[in-house]
This record gives structure tokens, sequence and C-alpha cells, in this order.
């Protein structure tokens, strides 16, 4: 389930995976607005990556590691995970701050959106972020999602966008 962009490269995360997944959910730019600033444990890191590994395997779904297309260099993760109670796994991604900025999540988030309504035949996707955070705001815009819900979730201010599949 590789899938490519004009610059990414959108490989599975798998259990050998385990360390550079954990580094990125503890990295101090991920973890503002991923983890509520918390330093999350090892052991959750874990977990996930076992979860990811059904996901695949069952629902052909999960997260994937992105990489350059030239040089293989890490930047993050992006795909899709369970929040709150929601029908449909949420689109999710996690950028290292030395790759915000340069359009790389917009990117992988349309490569990831177009495998879920062609590949999955997702109805919709919807993506949830903390109301401060402009970044992802400013990412759902250009992918033209539309903001369907802004309520108060474990006591923050909750944004929800929400694609359609106009199949």
């Amino acid at each position: 389930m590789e899938l490519n962009t004009g610059r990414l490269q959108l490989v599975p995360i798998t259990p050998r995976d385990q360390a550079l997944f954990h580094q990125t959910n503890i990295d101090s730019h991920v973890k503002k607005y991923l983890w509520d600033n918390e330093e999350i444990p090892e052991a959750v890191s874990e977990g996930i990556i076992q979860e990811v590994g059904n996901k695949f395997e069952h629902e052909k779904w999960g997260l994937w590691k992105i990489l350059d297309a030239k040089n293989k260099t890490y930047m993050g993760y992006i795909g899709f995970w369970f929040f709150f109670e929601e029908a449909l796994p949420q689109l999710v991604y996690a950028l290292l701050p030395e790759f915000t900025g340069k359009g790389f999540a917009t990117e992988a988030s349309e490569e990831i959106i177009r495998y879920a309504f062609n590949e999955l035949k997702f109805d919709y996707v919807m993506a949830s972020m903390d109301k401060p955070n402009q970044d992802s705001i400013k990412v759902c815009n250009r992918l033209q999602m539309q903001l369907v819900d802004d309520r108060e979730v474990e006591g923050k201010p909750t944004l929800f966008y929400k694609l359609d599949n106009s199949r």
C-alpha cells in the first residue's frame, strides 16, 4: 500500500519504525497539538504501531511514513485514526518542524484522501484539530474541507472539518 506523489513517498509504518515513530510523537512541535503537549510513554507509541499493523492487514488503512521521494528522508507520518467516537477514522498527520510550511502536509493529505475515496470507498474524510492550530486549519482549507463543528472536547476548543466523496 505504498503511495506516491510528485515529491513524496508514503510507506506503511511497521514495527521496525517503532523508535522513529516514538521520536516523532515526543518532538516538541508534534506533541504541542497532537498530544496536547504531553510526553507520551513509549508504550503508547508501541501500542499504536501494533494496531496500525492490524488496521493495514484487515482494513487497508493505518499510518504511513512520509518520505522525500528522492533521498528517502523521513519527514513525519500521515494516515487515518479513530478520534472522538467518529464513525470513520479521521485524517491525522505529524510533520517534524523542519518540514513544515513547504506544502508537504497538503500534498500527502491529498494523496491519502484520494486513496480513501478511490480505494477504501470512504463516503467522507474528517479531520479535527485544536482551535489554535492555524497551520492545520490552513491545510484543511487548501484541501477544500468544510468546517462542520466547533465544540469543546475534553476541555479544549476543537474544530472538525469534513470533505465529502463526490463520486
